[in-house]
């Protein structure tokens, strides 16, 4: 996200173009299938908010959506700075930038 700031020095406005505010946020996704595959995101997001909390990783959210009876999800939001380790160690199946 780009944010112009204006600054006022000397009772001149003064703009600032192109300040990063914030690091994209990426949304990494783990599929499970099957009829237990709720029950089982449910289960994974536990592991994956002890994970972000022992290795000190700010997460947006983590949680799990359900697609249907046999698809659901678990999901963690982390900063993109952030996204190289957790994949590396948790080797989600996929990701995309959370809006």
């Amino acid at each position: 996200m780009r944010i112009t700031l204006l600054l006022l020095i000397s009772d001149t406005p003064f703009f600032c173009q192109s300040l990063q505010s914030m690091e994209r946020q990426i949304k990494l996704i783990w599929d499970m299938h099957g009829q237990h595959a709720k029950g089982t995101a449910e289960h994974h997001a536990i592991h994956l908010k002890e994970f972000a909390e022992r290795e000190n990783i700010q997460t947006r959210d983590v949680g799990t959506e359900d697609f249907s009876e046999m698809h659901s999800i678990a999901f963690m939001v982390v900063e993109e700075k952030d996204m190289i380790t957790v994949r590396d160690a948790l080797r989600p199946q996929r990701a995309e930038v959370a809006e």
